[in-house]
């Protein structure tokens, strides 16, 4: 073997350093520093939260945002009117941003006052007042930055002010100022903006006074003036909102539509200052991305600091937030599970939110199992690691969580998963009477074929229950036994619900012209097209299953993804056939989730709707309109069990399942209560950061010796090459010595 000089030296000078090698890699392990943490170090310590998002969010400014990744964020910016009570079951508005509950008084044609227990049909219009408290403060922002004289800085942005932005932080200027009546009003008047498509316009347009009529003259404002000219929405009244005064404002509501309450606990009708709107319409800043839409702007525990939606989102504690506190009170077993051990203490207390993009569900695990993540959900890949489920039935961890110190918490969503047809399809929802009803019994045949039963305990591991209707368990309209089956699906026997079987769903798909999945009018094989969300590798076998499903009747399923806007976009137009979707309640009323189906709330056409499927029964919409206007009785029961009746009939859904939620929750995760109708909830939590290092430190430690023996295993692996090179060297030594 020959070694050259150069590599004696080095090996030499190795063998001189290996020590001190070792020794360095031994200190670094010492110093504090974990090596295989994602984080900064100086942030080890801080009173930070960390979690994890999959899907970037389309849209933060609360006019549009409807879907629950946005909701994350905007609940912990914005401030609506009313708040859920955090601890309190069931579900409880509290004032958040007012200092009372809303004064609601009703009115007839005439304008007489009436009694709060008036009958709906005598009910003309009813009015909401709503007193603000005196304190509150908006975010710094560079919206109300001013000069000495008074003059906003940021609102007629140069070409050469322009150059030197490319992010909200670029403007060194900021300011804030008071939570005014006005900047509610104004929000109000955005769900009108023709440019900006708020998803609720054509619900509020129904009951807010005169917003339709509003949106009409904005319509024409924005189609007179020229591109990018900024629209100042307080040049326009609107007859369905009143300013008292500074504090106080009142809105006027067509009829009597008592789950208003609830709307006013979300982020549509936050408030949004006119500042922000005018410096965030200059097209400069549009261009840049320097948007409403990207830059939040409230008055709530945090602010968005970093917004990276394909790696990382960071909210950080609002410094002119203040005066609201942790609840005193709550349910019975409460203060046993150390809920209110912070009573009345002053809200937020974590300081910081660092939400990483994951897109992959091993690595968010993994990390989580770390220390990383705070939370975590339990994806089906992990569950038999993270849950037991113990002989009363009852879901625990499993010992190694426990050991962990990691614990479970669970709770009923009030949400429903399901998989829609568009019925405007000429094929899945028909044209004329003839294909319609063509189109009724094959959307019946694919609800029998499509086994929710097996997708429960395959997918969500048994995290699930099969839905009969839209309307989920705890809400009213809910029927348990086998009053609440749903007879185009099952039949009840021996005091069950079993699944009508493949035959039946085979004789209907004949009846509606596709015999053994031919159809009759052109003799090829019948072809669906189900739109779905881009899916990663983990949801391959999914889509399978689900093709398989289909098959069992004979039917060729082409899967369609792309990613969600794409798809919220397809869903929009109107360009899907079958899709994939699901509903979180807004509120727990029936009615939030029945006019998720109501005709004039369709997609195509309206631009705000949520009936994604576009589904538009005459006698089911008269229904939803006399029972959404009722308080709760035996009588609005009744309508309501008709309308669900109808829907199973038509299925235009198929109705999928109303999941189980289950979370874990590292030890130094406090306060934690699931909340599932309130999103605000991340200002009540409380972290341990102390606690959290020191696990993280014992489950990342590093393994030192392998460095070691790697050291000693090369250095041994040269021996015999110095051995070879000395040999050589004295043999020429002494062939010289001999001549």
């Amino acid at each position: 073997m020959f070694v050259s000089f150069q590599l004696l030296v080095f090996l030499k000078e190795f063998l001189r350093m290996s020590p001190l090698i070792v020794l360095i890699l031994f200190l670094t392990a010492c110093n504090g520093a974990i090596w295989n943490n994602p984080y900064p170090s100086n942030d080890s310590g801080k009173n930070i939260l960390y979690n994890a998002f999959a899907e970037r969010p389309k849209h933060l400014d609360p006019v549009q945002s409807y879907s629950s990744n946005e909701i994350l964020f905007t609940a912990q910016i914005y401030q609506p009117p009313l708040q859920y009570h955090y601890l309190k079951r069931p579900y409880t508005l509290i004032p958040q941003t007012v200092d009372r509950m809303p004064i609601v008084q009703y009115f007839d044609e005439d304008g007489n006052l009436l009694s709060a227990d008036s009958e709906s049909t005598n009910v003309a219009y009813s009015v909401y007042e709503l007193s603000l408290k005196q304190d509150i403060f908006y975010q710094p922002h560079p919206a109300f930055a001013k000069d000495d004289q008074g003059e906003f800085l940021y609102h007629d942005l140069t070409r050469e002010d322009l150059q030197k932005v490319s992010k909200l932080a670029d403007f060194t200027q900021k300011n804030t100022r008071k939570l005014l009546s006005e900047d509610y009003i104004y929000q109000i008047k955005r769900l009108a903006h023709p440019k900006l498509h708020s998803p609720i316009f054509g619900l509020m347009a129904n009951y807010i006074v005169g917003l339709r009529e509003y949106a009409d003259t904005l319509g024409k404002e924005a189609g007179a003036a020229p591109n990018n000219v900024y629209l100042d929405l307080r040049n326009f009244p609107l007859a369905g909102v009143e300013r008292v005064d500074d504090y106080t404002f009142r809105i006027k509501i067509k009829g009597k539509y008592p789950q208003f309450m609830y709307w006013l606990a979300m982020p549509f009708f936050s408030p949004i200052p006119w500042e922000a709107d005018r410096f965030y319409a200059q097209a400069g800043l549009t261009k840049k991305n320097v948007t409403l839409d990207w830059y939040p702007i409230g008055t709530g525990p945090y602010m968005l600091t970093e917004n990276d939606p394909n790696r990382i989102m960071v909210l950080e504690r609002n410094p002119n937030f203040k005066g609201e506190f942790y609840p005193s009170e709550g349910m019975p077993d409460d203060m046993e599970k150390g809920l209110l051990k912070d009573a009345s203490k002053p809200l937020p207390f974590i300081d910081k939110i660092i939400f990483s993009r994951e897109k992959e569900s091993i690595p968010r695990w993994n990390k989580f199992l770390q220390g990383y993540y705070d939370a975590s959900g339990i994806g089906s890949d992990s569950f038999d690691q993270a849950v037991q489920v113990t002989g009363q039935g009852e879901a625990t961890v499993t010992e190694a969580m426990k050991a962990q110190g990691i614990r479970l918490e669970t709770a009923v969503a009030p949400s429903t998963y399901y998989i829609g047809f568009n019925m405007l399809d000429p094929i899945v929802g028909g044209r004329t009477e003839q294909e319609k009803e063509s189109a009724r019994k094959l959307r019946q045949a694919i609800s029998i074929a499509v086994d929710y039963e097996e997708y429960i305990s395959i997918f969500a591991n048994g995290r699930g229950i099969p839905a009969q209707s839209p309307i989920p368990p705890g809400i009213t309209g809910y029927r348990e036994g086998k009053e609440g089956i749903n007879p185009i699906v099952y039949k009840w026997q021996d005091g069950k619900a079993h699944r009508r079987s493949i035959e039946e769903a085979n004789r209907l798909l004949a009846e509606a012209g596709y015999p053994n999945g031919i159809d009759n009018k052109s003799g090829t094989p019948l072809v669906l097209y189900f739109d779905v969300t881009a899916r990663s590798a983990d949801d391959k076998s999914l889509l399978d299953w689900m093709r398989k499903q289909f098959r069992k009747i004979n039917i060729q399923l082409v899967v369609r993804s792309t990613d969600y806007n794409r798809f919220q976009d397809k869903i929009r137009k109107g360009n899907s056939q079958i899709f994939e979707w699901g509903w979180n309640a807004d509120y727990a009323d029936p009615e939030n989730f029945l006019f998720l189906l109501y005709g004039p709330q369709r997609k195509v056409g309206s631009n705000s709707g949520n009936n994604a499927a576009n589904y538009d029964n005459a006698e089911y919409n008269r229904l939803f309109e006399r029972m959404e206007k009722m308080e709760d009785s035996p009588k609005r029961e009744q309508i309501i069990a008709r309308m669900v009746e109808i829907l199973r009939e038509d299925a235009p859904w198929l109705w999928g399942y109303h999941p189980k939620d289950y979370a874990l929750y590292h030890s130094w995760y406090n306060n934690v209560k699931p909340n599932k109708l309130s999103y605000n909830n991340i200002k009540y939590s409380r972290i341990d950061s102390v606690l959290r290092e020191q696990k993280r430190r014992e489950w990342n430690e590093p393994v030192i010796w392998p460095v070691g023996v790697g050291v000693t295993v090369l250095l041994l692996s040269l021996i015999p090459g110095i051995i070879a090179y000395r040999r050589r060297q004295r043999a020429v030594g002494l062939r010289k010595a001999a001549a």
